[in-house]
């Protein structure tokens, strides 16, 4: 041990570099972005007859959506309890921090908190099964989310639960400062 004066030995703290915990049903699936000097190019989904090829398990798109943030824009969490959603995430442009908590009663993972970062720069698809709480918090120049639902958004009863931004505790979207 190197020896340190004992008020900055009191306050030393460590970084965890282990792997998130596992959620059932959650994937991420890094997706390939072809870059030239003229520009770039990145399938987000390839369907065969209706459906999404190469997740582990079946997913049939039945709305694509687009959702802006602005830079620190906090939207969470939310659930879909009226009836069954599972979705799909990519970030088009800039970046989000995730956050999904699966509070599935039955669920084998009950309680488990994941982070996930979607970056553009570095593109992949989440997928978040029905009944695991989700939000994100845009970075410092906001972010474009394209995301697929496999569930018509209905206006006149809408499927879109709601819980308080700080539900799981405020901590989760405080900005690093290590």
């Amino acid at each position: 041990m190197i020896p340190l004066d004992p008020e900055i030995e009191r306050k030393l703290t460590f970084q965890s570099y282990q792997s998130q915990p596992a959620i059932d049903g959650v994937r991420y699936q890094p997706l390939v972005k072809h870059q030239a000097l003229e520009g770039s190019f990145m399938e987000l989904l390839r369907l065969t007859d209706g459906e999404v090829e190469g997740l582990p398990c079946p997913f049939t798109p039945r709305q694509l959506s687009l959702a802006q943030a602005v830079p620190g824009r906090i939207n969470a969490f939310h659930l879909h309890p009226k009836e069954q959603q599972n979705e799909i995430w990519c970030v088009a442009q800039g970046m989000l921090l995730v956050w999904l908590i699966d509070v599935r009663p039955d669920s084998p993972t009950r309680g488990h908190r994941r982070k996930v970062i979607l970056h553009s720069e570095a593109p992949g698809l989440l997928l978040i099964p029905s009944g695991v709480a989700h939000g994100y918090k845009a970075g410092a120049a906001g972010a474009l989310l394209i995301y697929a639902t496999d569930t018509q958004f209905n206006l006149a009863d809408p499927n879109e639960g709601r819980l308080p931004w700080d539900s799981f505790g405020a901590a989760l979207w405080e900005d690093d400062r290590g």
